[in-house]
């Protein structure tokens, strides 16, 4: 169980400091000329947030320097998103493209689906991807 919490950090690290920013750095988001320039700064400053914090956290657990506090870094970027996605409706957020189109499987938005998924072993991780040294053992 020790490497489950690399492979947690490891996961939502990918999906928040490399597959989010390559997705949303383009005309639709962060270069969106129909955007507020205050709009497209917030942008920014979100995937720089989320893409250091994942890489922090990446550090921490990969050094075992502080796993635990890696995971919950992971675990407030994922559980953010998935709280944006929950009220939306109650700020105008959507998570449809432009077109009234989502990508979706099962009739839940892909990036929505993702999230839970890695939510779920994140705090799977939490509760039983202890280092080795935590059982007793060196």
């Amino acid at each position: 169980m020790r490497k489950l919490p690399v492979i947690s950090v490891l996961l939502s690290s990918l999906v928040f400091g490399l597959l989010i920013p390559m997705l949303e750095i383009n005309p639709t988001h962060l270069l969106n000329p129909g955007w507020p320039p205050h709009a497209r700064l917030h942008e920014a400053w979100q995937l720089i947030t989320n893409g250091a914090i994942s890489v922090f956290a990446l550090y921490l657990v990969a050094t075992s320097k502080a796993p635990k506090i890696a995971i919950v870094l992971s675990l407030i970027i994922n559980v953010s998103f998935l709280s944006a996605f929950v009220l939306a409706r109650s700020y105008g957020g959507s998570m449809l493209h432009t077109d009234g189109t989502q990508m979706a499987v099962g009739g839940i938005n892909v990036a929505v689906l993702i999230v839970i998924v890695v939510i779920t072993i994140l705090l799977f991780s939490l509760r039983h991807g202890r280092p080795e040294a935590a059982h007793g053992t060196t």
